[in-house]
């Protein structure tokens, strides 16, 4: 190297010397760095700043700086890690078999010498070698940077010494080491190791590192598998490959399984019988199928063991199909040759005849297949009863498949009838008894049939119906054979109380059974008195309904029949003192059936002999019975009171009546009232009922149609103005919007039965209830207002049109009405100065009762105050709010109180005129 003082013409001239390329060597601009390196050279920081500085200059130059680098500084990791960094990116575009790669693995075997410890530099070199695919170089390598780096670091090592043994170029036998060494490292990887196996076809260690992996208990996989998926893949492995697998047992691995993993199994019974299969033991395959079928627990699995089940067979079927067509188009001379050995000939001398020498078996083989798809349903029905032994609807299903051996369904009933446990039974175990002894008695086996259902009574069921039901059905099925007496004895050996002492017995055991109970079942009772009824007398009849009431037994229908029955008997006293017993037993709603019944069959049997304790009945039923029963009861009452009591006394029964039912009912009970008190004591009673039922609370809908009744009653009667005061009541219960049918009632009343003076007021009522039953009220301008008044006065007009009112009283009062120039509303009009026809078709509701001089003092005032103009006042009254003012029954007819207050308002008409519609109500409030 020449001196650092040298200039560059020297150092040109020394280079062909040398045989060193000029460019290579230093230049001006490195003198500097050359120059501190001398100062300094076992200094890391002048080296890597002349290597920062000559970043961008060749890869060559680059080179020398980093060899005279690491020669004075051999030790330094930060200079050997970027000189093998820029060595690799140099040597990359190249293929491997350029002599920039033999330098590469030159340059790391270099930096190994001081770097063995540094596992990054390991990673380069064995990554770079495994791109080279030196496999051989790179196992060597792989051992020495295993042997030079501490364990704690060969996890950086092993993942890519598993990518070498993991090639395809890679030896076998190599890949087998690697990966047992590795699981000497990390035994948890063993799933890795077995992956391998499997694709090396290397069945039998793939097998054996399975089984040792499931034999373990602490194994976790590392994959994520659960050690069901694991069972899989083992059995898949001894089952597909049976013939390369040996020193396992088989059989018992997949048994193990198959008890350990119960949710699952029908793989695993199908993989044990494939297994078998394979090694031509189709024997032992057809038993594990049987087992399998005959141990599942689950449809789904028995599916799937079934399913291929079906599929061996019907390839045993075939395959044998096949070998006879082959063995029939065989050559006659290998069939000479074969008769010829005289092993077989001293066989079939031995054998002959026997079916097991029979080589054709084909037939065997369809019936079997045949026999299999018949058994499926039977099989299905195993399988249901495995999940729940004690599921009686399917134990009669399975007893119904059986339906052509009788045989079969007395074995299924017996094992039924072993196998459910009354307890815990899932349905009505006693079916399955009385199932049994029916299908004795289908086959004339009486005694049997008896047999069946005597040891039913002794079985301790769950509830008392169940055991009650046998005694029913073994009664009855004497009953079909004509033995009535002996169904009777059983009835009365069923209803028999046990004994004291066996009662103490059950009760010192604290388990009570069912037998114990079984006395006091309605169904047996029921059944019993049916029997008395039909076989025996009167007297034992009675004593078994007498008995049922002494065990507090009774319901409301056995009160009934056997009251019904002393009736019939002509008992009559006996009958009422059992409906007695029943009202005194039950309460509503169950007695509200008695109590109907005993009143109506008292009063037809005794009608007005025992009047008062008719009334006692009557009166005691109404007290028991709730509000919403109470109707009937007193539509009864009354009834008896108008048939043989007094009409005075109805009345007093239908007035309680409407007091005692519940609002839901007062207004058809009302109704009835009414119309009984119109027809008993004549119109007129009717009015004092009206105003009860008005002033009774009824909801507002039906007090509107109690007040249209009396109004239209009124009417009838003529009482005008009764009617006309019933109609302003009832107007603050009709919204005008929502019962359009009331005003329309009023309307035709007042066309009919009004005069002018009535017809406004209603309209007025009509707008003052729609304003305050409004939501929101606007107050309307001028125009507004003025063109309401013409709709209201159109309408009036209109209504007087229809009503016959004549053309030229029409426009009269239309002219009265309608504003004049001034904007002061226009007199009022007045019915004195009408014409003598002007009250056609009106009544003149007392009108016409006023003196003479009243009609012109009338007159006189409208006159002085024709500036008022009274639809106006309508109007304006309309937008006021009169919620609480009642209407004097004096307006009703009366002209005068309307003149009067036309008069008070005509004193602040003037002051009015300028004021605008709000400040006007406004002081009309005050």
């Amino acid at each position: 190297m020449t001196s650092a003082t040298a200039g560059p013409v020297a150092v040109a001239a020394a280079a062909p010397a040398l045989g060193i390329s000029p460019d290579m060597y230093p230049t001006e601009d490195d003198l500097p760095y050359e120059e501190e390196i001398l100062r300094e050279p076992f200094k890391l920081k002048g080296w890597w700043r002349y290597l920062v500085a000559r970043a961008t200059a060749p890869f060559s130059k680059r080179a020398i700086i980093y060899e005279r680098a690491l020669k004075a500084l051999p030790g330094s990791y930060k200079l050997w890690h970027a000189y093998l960094r820029e060595r690799l990116d140099h040597a990359r575009p190249h293929p491997i078999s350029h002599s920039a790669y033999a330098s590469l693995n030159n340059t790391f075997e270099r930096a190994l010498a001081t770097m063995h410890k540094m596992p990054r530099v390991w990673v380069l070199y064995l990554t770079s070698l495994l791109d080279q695919r030196l496999l051989t170089r790179a196992r060597r390598s792989f051992d020495r940077a295993l042997r030079a780096m501490p364990v704690t670091q060969h996890d950086r090592i092993w993942p890519l010494y598993l990518r070498l043994a993991s090639l395809p170029a890679c030896p076998v036998e190599t890949s087998l080491r690697v990966f047992r060494r590795y699981l000497q490292y990390d035994p948890s990887h063993a799933e890795d190791f077995i992956e391998f196996l499997i694709s090396a076809n290397r069945w039998q260690e793939a097998a054996d590192r399975l089984a040792s992996v499931l034999n373990d208990d602490g194994f976790r996989s590392v994959k994520g598998k659960t050690r069901h998926q694991l069972w899989l893949e083992l059995c898949e492995i001894l089952t597909k490959h049976a013939d390369e697998v040996a020193g396992l047992k088989v059989d018992a691995i997949l048994r193990g399984g198959i008890r350990k993993f119960t949710d699952e199994v029908g793989k695993l019974w199908t993989s044990l019988a494939d297994y078998y299969v394979r090694r031509t033991l189709y024997e032992k395959a057809r038993d594990v199928f049987e087992e399998g079928v005959a141990s599942v627990m689950t449809v789904q699995e028995f599916s799937v063991v079934f399913e291929a089940y079906t599929q061996f067979e019907q390839s045993m079927l075939a395959a044998k199909l096949e070998a006879a067509e082959e063995e029939g188009a065989g050559s006659e001379g290998e069939e000479e040759v074969g008769r010829k050995n005289g092993l077989e000939k001293l066989s079939k001398k031995f054998l002959a005849g026997c079916w097991l020498n029979d080589e054709d078996d084909t037939d065997l083989r369809l019936a079997r297949f045949e026999r299999l798809l018949d058994r499926r349903p039977e099989l299905l029905s195993s399988v249901l009863l495995r999940q729940n032994p004690h599921n009686v609807e399917e134990w009669h299903r399975r007893v119904k498949l059986f339906e052509k051996d009788p045989a079969r369904q007395v074995a299924t009933y017996v094992e039924a009838v072993k196998t459910v446990d009354p307890m815990k039974a899932a349905g009505k175990p006693h079916t399955l008894w009385v199932a049994f002894a029916k299908m004795y008695e289908k086959h004339n086996r009486l005694d049997s049939a008896e047999e069946i259902f005597k040891r039913a009574t002794q079985v301790n069921f769950k509830a008392v119906d169940h055991l009650a039901s046998i005694w029913c059905e073994w009664a009855e099925m004497e009953l079909r054979h004509n033995n009535f007496d002996k169904a009777i004895e059983l009835m009365r050996q069923a209803t028999a109380e046990p004994s004291v002492e066996v009662k103490r017995r059950a009760a010192a055991e604290g388990d009570e059974p069912v037998q114990l109970r079984v006395h006091k079942s309605l169904k047996l009772w029921s059944f019993y008195v049916d029997l008395e009824e039909s076989l025996g007398t009167l007297e034992s009849t009675r004593a078994v309904y007498e008995r049922i009431l002494d065990l507090r037994i009774a319901t409301p229908q056995i009160i009934l029949n056997y009251a019904y029955l002393l009736e019939e008997n002509r008992y009559f006293e006996d009958a009422f003192k059992v409906y007695e017993r029943g009202v005194k037993i039950f309460k509503y709603p169950h007695v509200k059936d008695i109590w109907v019944t005993y009143l109506t069959k008292f009063v037809r049997r005794y009608q007005r002999s025992k009047l008062e304790r008719a009334r006692e009945l009557f009166n005691e039923a109404v007290k028991q019975a709730p509000p919403q029963e109470k109707k009937v009861i007193y539509l009864q009452y009354a009834k008896l009171e108008e048939d043989y009591g007094l009409a005075k006394r109805a009345m007093n029964v239908y007035d309680e009546a409407v007091r005692a039912v519940p609002n839901s009912e007062k207004m058809s009970m009302y109704e009835i009232y009414i119309a009984r008190a119109a027809e008993l004591f004549g119109v007129p009673r009717t009015r004092q009922i009206y105003e009860q039922a008005i002033e009774s609370g009824l909801p507002d809908k039906d007090v509107m149609t109690m007040c249209m009744k009396f109004a239209e009653l009124e009417r009838n009667l003529g009482e005008i103005d009764r009617a006309r005061a019933i109609y302003v009541h009832a107007s603050n219960y009709a919204d005008p919007n929502s019962h359009p049918e009331f005003w329309k009632k009023w309307n035709e009343f007042e066309i009919q039965h009004g005069n002018e003076d009535t017809f406004r007021e209603m309209l007025r009522i009509k707008r003052t209830v729609s304003a305050s039953r409004s939501q929101t009220h606007f107050i309307l301008p001028e125009y507004l207002m003025q063109r309401d008044q013409r709709l209201n006065l159109d309408e009036a007009v209109d209504t007087l049109k229809r009503a016959g009112v004549p053309e030229d009283e029409m426009a009269a009062l239309e002219r009265q009405l309608m504003p004049g120039p001034s904007t002061a509303p226009p007199a009022a009009p007045s019915p004195a100065t009408a014409p003598a026809n002007r009250m056609m078709n009106f009544v003149s509701a007392g009108v016409e009762a006023q003196a003479e001089g009243s009609r012109q003092q009338q007159a006189s005032a409208a006159a002085a105050n024709e500036d008022i103009e009274l639809p106006d006042e309508s109007d304006e009254e309309d937008d006021i709010q009169i919620a609480e003012k009642s209407v004097p029954a004096a307006v009703f007819g009366e002209l005068g109180k309307r003149a009067a207050e036309n008069k008070e308002e005509n004193s602040g008409a003037q002051e009015n005129e300028q004021l605008g519609a709000l400040e006007r109500i406004k002081r009309r409030r005050q």
